[in-house]
């Protein structure tokens, strides 16, 4: 138990210095007359930034070591190991190309990454047969790295799109990129809705009969879509305002899209308040602060990451993946969901680098596609463990 605080702790420590970091990153866009105050926040800034990924390192070590296989066995530990690999990748690209803004926009992603990781249980649990196989660390592990580093080409291409991109009025491209910061806001949104009703230990309780058997479904927001025929059995709970559509199928349905609209519905109030406040469009709003970004070097960040990110991913998301469904399932292949969209995902930035080597896609088309990748890779990670049922449902 003290190995399972301690680790708790640190990865708690982690997130208040990328915060701390984030700030500091803020401060080394305003202005680089001042050379020495630049220089001092610049280094501040990946300073702090080093320090909360060796807290976070000890994390990892210290969990790992409290469940005696590395921890990246459920939704919880991968999710905040991906995180970390955002971190690390993040710093390996900002000394290659110094790029501050890399890590205004980059260390966000990597808060909103763990602060999504802690919705799920963190609770230590043996491992199921089919992972007790050291291919977990070594698929697992590489296929996190991988999309980490894909994904700073996600944050290379959307400072890319907010800086060039003409905001002086409404376009379709205008309004992608407003979608994009509705997105992140319905993230936020989630975080913040889930911890709030977490800290209120809130649980709600129905019951429902399906195929003459009585089954019980749990909530842990109020609920405003319910089971069919479901009955509140938990005393001083909201009942459920509508009943889940039937076209929904498992049994899990009807929470995971109450789930989801609440996140919704947080984002959209979350992204109001900021289009109030700001009296403009949000990417509108952030534009002015990236006109000193050298555009050709964010481009070249974003095709490098997916350059180097492409070959990590294909390692461990289809051949070590092959490689342990055949010794855990006795098959290469098998049309799992998560098997589909990891070859999705692949033949994606394969379609990416051919664009971009042979066809000549570079800026702003480039950028887009990066955002793109990006959607997907969260698909995959969202919908694909948590909707479409499969063999790695037990993440």
């Amino acid at each position: 138990m003290d190995l399972i605080s301690l680790s708790g702790g640190l990865l708690y420590t982690a997130f208040v210095i990328y915060l701390i970091a984030v700030i500091f990153f803020a401060a080394t866009i305003k202005d680089k007359q001042h050379e020495k105050q630049f220089t001092l926040m610049n280094k501040l800034a990946i300073g702090t930034t080093i320090l909360g990924f060796i807290a976070q390192v000890g994390y990892f070590i210290t969990r790992w070591m409290a469940s005696g296989h590395a921890p990246v066995s459920n939704m919880f530990e991968f999710v905040t190991f991906f995180g970390m690999m955002l971190v690390l990748a993040f710093i390996i690209l900002y000394f290659i190309y110094r790029i501050e803004l890399l890590g205004l926009f980059a260390l966000p992603v990597a808060l909103l990454i763990i602060g999504y990781a802690s919705m799920y249980p963190k609770e230590i649990s043996p491992l199921v047969p089919s992972l007790k196989s050291h291919w977990l660390y070594i698929h697992v592990t590489t296929v996190a790295l991988g999309e980490a580093i894909l994904a700073v080409s996600f944050v290379a291409g959307i400072i890319y799109l907010i800086r060039q991109i003409n905001q002086s009025q409404t376009t379709a491209k205008t309004t992608w990129l407003e979608i994009i910061m509705y997105s992140i806001c319905a993230t936020i949104g989630f975080v913040i809705i889930t911890t709030i009703f977490s800290s209120m230990d809130y649980n709600a309780t129905f019951s429902y009969v399906v195929d003459e058997e009585e089954l019980t479904l749990d909530y842990q927001l109020p609920a405003l879509f319910g089971p069919e025929n479901g009955e509140l059995t938990t005393e001083d709970k909201m009942d459920a305002v509508f009943t889940a559509p039937g076209w929904l199928h498992g049994a899990e349905a009807p929470r995971k899209l109450n789930t989801l609209v609440w996140s919704l519905a947080v984002g959209l109030l979350l992204y109001m308040i900021a289009r109030a406040i700001l009296r403009k469009r949000v990417a509108a709003a952030i534009q002015p602060l990236l006109k000193k970004a050298n555009p050709d070097l964010l481009d070249e960040v974003c095709y490098r990451a997916v350059a180097i990110g492409f070959p990590v991913f294909t390692l461990g998301g289809l051949i070590f993946a092959a490689i342990w469904a055949q010794e855990a399932w006795n098959r290469y292949w098998g049309w799992d969901p998560k098997e589909v969209w990891a070859l999705i995902t692949f033949f994606f930035y394969a379609i990416f680098l051919h664009l971009r080597l042979s066809r000549g896609w570079h800026g702003e088309k480039s950028a887009w596609l990066a955002v793109i990748g990006f959607a997907i890779i969260m698909f995959n990670l969202i919908v694909v463990n948590l909707v479409l049922a499969g063999l790695h449902s037990y993440a």
